[in-house]
């Protein structure tokens, strides 16, 4: 598990060189109202969807329902995959000189119980209308996935 900080990179000739691949999944969570739910990271104040880690023992849902669930609150079911981002100039660094490569899977979700709650990983939980996230402090790698969400093709988003 990574420690306080987190910095990402994308396109950043200054950014270190990866040191590990770790699988992920990402969750584009949506009330009735279509509004999709963000969370501010604690480990670098930016708004983000939930999601984290793959551990071993794990499938790719059992870790999406996880993650949402631990930095949520929310239990939810997965109703599609939005897009498969395996971009190399895609990078994040941890606190404790961990470099990851990105390799995330992004599902949009609904939610089928639990409660809101904010975790230790975030600060700020907020449901928000697509057309207002245009403004918020969030990594690139993040408005991607919400576009590719928005976009609603038949088919997942493959980077």
């Amino acid at each position: 598990m990574p420690t306080s900080r987190r910095v990402n990179h994308f396109d950043d000739p200054a950014a270190p060189s990866p040191n590990s691949l770790v699988p992920a999944a990402s969750a584009i969570v949506t009330n009735a109202q279509g509004e999709i739910l963000l969370h501010r990271r604690s480990d670098n104040d930016l708004w983000a969807l939930p999601g984290g880690a793959m551990e071993l023992g794990e499938s790719i849902l059992q870790t999406l329902r996880r993650e949402v669930r631990e930095e949520t609150g929310l239990d939810v079911e997965p109703l599609r995959v939005v897009g498969i981002y395996t971009d190399p100039r895609y990078v994040v660094e941890y606190s404790n000189h961990e470099v990851r490569q990105q390799f995330s899977i992004c599902f949009h979700c609904r939610v089928v119980g639990g409660e809101l709650h904010v975790s230790s990983e975030s600060t700020e939980l907020k449901f928000m209308p697509s057309d207002s996230i245009d403004d918020l402090a969030m990594h690139s790698s993040n408005r991607l996935r919400i576009q590719h969400y928005l976009a609603n093709h038949s088919q997942p988003f493959v980077t």
